[in-house]
């Protein structure tokens, strides 16, 4: 074995000088030159930033009938600061551009098949065009330019004014996106101090997983200003609203338990993560606040000794299996909680429930109190009654009795009735 490997070791460079000279002679028996493309040129149909680049086949190539012709494009993306490159059949290609940089490509020759053995060949030199940006007024730049889709409800953009902008100018913005024909202006401008500050989308002004063009210009006096290029997609630049339902109380073994509501809204809760913001009283006597991460809309957490408040508030964003990023929502209210009002378990000097039955029983004897004097009165008012009507009644006995005393014997009284 160990002979076989130093063979193989010792056979290696051979192998690799054979395969390169092999490669050469193929060049060599073809004897082709393989010339760069021509005519390279940039064309920009309007789009915002999306450029159409063109050439065509070196002349030298155009009756060649056995050869498949292919390009090599590299081009500089200037939103990655970096080169990226695309191998095609076709004699054109479309790329973004941030125009307020230089716009630069490199178009290369590839052949292959028949007429070079099958092996490929790349020109050695390669056609480059180079584009400046236009001129315009230096440092008038808008700064600060930010989107954010509120609530997947409406989006908008805002921008601040360079201290530089002449005063007597005003911005314009444009957008263009795939289903567009040709970039439109800003459907509704945002205003401050008489001057445009932004622009408001409606929901269905911009389509979602799409790249969307934006453009802020101006013109002044002194010139152009300087534009703006923005390329985005929306629902990466999605707030979601704050956080308006929050719910805390006591659970098991004296442990918090706190709970919120998914805001309203078009934004899907499967997409949203939660960062919560715990404010609790240190042993100085300062607020010491930590914040954590969670998928759920629920969180528990070891009580606070006692007498020390614990505050809360949530806030939330969505998360990276549905966008590449976004915003945080504002906090929601903050809820707090002292232990005495949380727990149910009273303390000793608090108890409350011998209080509450001697109010009880005091209302229960005054109660039988009033009942039995109220029956005291009613019956001494009844005997008395009874008494006047007794002695009523024997006046009268007695007065028909004296009326009736002369008459005796068979001899009638005058006026008596038989």
């Amino acid at each position: 074995m160990l002979q076989m490997a130093n063979k193989l070791r010792l056979s290696y460079p051979r192998i690799m000088m054979l395969l390169l000279t092999t490669w050469r002679e193929s060049l060599l028996c073809s004897g082709l030159e393989v010339h760069p493309p021509e005519d390279l040129a940039v064309l920009d149909p309007g789009h915002l930033g999306l450029l159409e680049i063109t050439w065509s086949p070196p002349r030298s190539l155009i009756n060649m009938t056995e050869c498949i012709i292919m390009y090599h494009l590299d081009y500089y993306n200037t939103y990655r600061d970096k080169w990226d490159a695309v191998r095609t059949v076709f004699r054109t290609y479309s790329a973004q551009f941030n125009l307020m940089k230089d716009v630069n490509v490199r178009v290369y020759t590839v052949l292959d098949g028949p007429c070079t053995n099958n092996t490929t060949i790349k020109s050695t030199n390669y056609t480059e065009l180079i584009q400046k940006p236009p001129s315009a007024v230096q440092d008038t730049a808008v700064l600060d330019f930010i989107c954010v889709f509120h609530n997947m409800e409406f989006m908008e953009c805002k921008w601040k004014r360079s201290p530089k902008t002449p005063a007597n100018s005003q911005r314009s913005l444009y957008f263009w996106h795939k289903s567009l024909e040709r970039a439109a202006e800003c459907p509704k401008y945002i205003m401050a101090g008489g001057v445009r500050s932004g622009c408001t989308f409606s929901e269905k002004s911009l389509p979602l997983f799409t790249d969307i063009n934006f453009c802020v210009n101006g013109s002044s006096l002194e010139g152009h200003l300087k534009p703006t290029f923005i390329t985005l997609q929306i629902q990466n630049h999605v707030k979601a609203a704050a956080t308006e339902v929050l719910h805390l109380r006591a659970g098991p073994d004296r442990q918090l338990e706190l709970t919120w509501e998914e805001p309203a809204g078009n934004v899907p809760g499967h997409c949203l993560e939660w960062e919560v913001e715990h404010s609790q009283e240190g042993p100085d006597g300062e607020i010491v606040s930590k914040r954590i991460t969670t998928k759920q809309t629920s969180l528990t957490l070891p009580s606070s000794p006692r007498k020390k408040t614990s505050c809360f508030r949530v806030r939330s964003k969505l998360n990276n299996y549905c966008v590449d990023k976004g915003f945080w929502s504002d906090w929601s209210h903050q809820i707090c909680s002292p232990v005495s009002e949380i727990f149910t378990t009273p303390e000793p000097e608090l108890d409350m429930k011998p209080l509450y039955i001697y109010i009880a029983v005091a209302i229960i004897t005054t109660l039988v109190l009033s009942l039995c004097v109220w029956l005291a009165v009613k019956m001494r008012n009844s005997r008395q009654e009874k008494k006047l009507y007794s002695l009523l009644t024997l006046f009268t006995r007695n007065t028909i009795l004296s009326h009736t005393e002369p008459c005796k014997g068979k001899e009638m009284c005058p006026g008596t009735i038989i």
